[in-house]
């Protein structure tokens, strides 16, 4: 009767194929106990790291390990690649577009070397994180085995 006062469903996709597990399992107390937001981690079983929404880059940090993409609306989101990884500074990682610019969902933002990062960092491990800022009431999760554009997420 009054579906238009339903909160719009916003579909997040896998930004890189592998195994996605519970955000609390995250070996980080930063991202286990939720403290940048809420979300997944996905175990990579692949180095091209794609945008999980369409939207604006709003942040790639200058190591490359981690970025943030907004949406035109109310949502932003975070893919952190590693854990640790900001101390290999920018080793192992290629920036495919820059901060500002528009991408689609599936549009690949980073290519990471997966098996430099297993030798040097604590973890391959990739939180993807809703920001706290985003105005999201319930997530939707999907634990399992996904290919990059798998939805992974729904945030109502």
């Amino acid at each position: 009767m009054f579906g238009f006062l339903k909160r719009k469903k916003r579909e997040l996709l896998s930004p890189v194929d592998g195994q996605v597990v519970d955000i609390t399992e995250i070996p980080d107390e930063v991202f286990s106990q939720k403290m940048v937001g809420d979300g997944v981690a996905i175990n990579p079983a692949s180095g091209t790291f794609c945008a999980p929404i369409g939207g604006t880059v709003s942040k790639i940090f200058s190591t490359n390990h981690a970025f943030s993409i907004r949406n035109d609306k109310d949502l932003e989101v975070m893919v952190h690649i590693g854990l640790d990884t900001v101390a290999l500074e920018g080793k192992g990682f290629e920036r495919l577009v820059e901060e500002g610019a528009k991408v689609n969902a599936g549009d690949p933002v980073i290519e990471a070397d997966l098996a430099y990062l297993s030798e040097h960092a604590k973890s391959t491990i990739t939180p993807v994180i809703i920001s706290e800022s985003s105005d999201v009431k319930q997530i939707d999760k999907s634990l399992h085995i996904v290919k990059q554009g798998d939805v992974v997420m729904v945030a109502e």
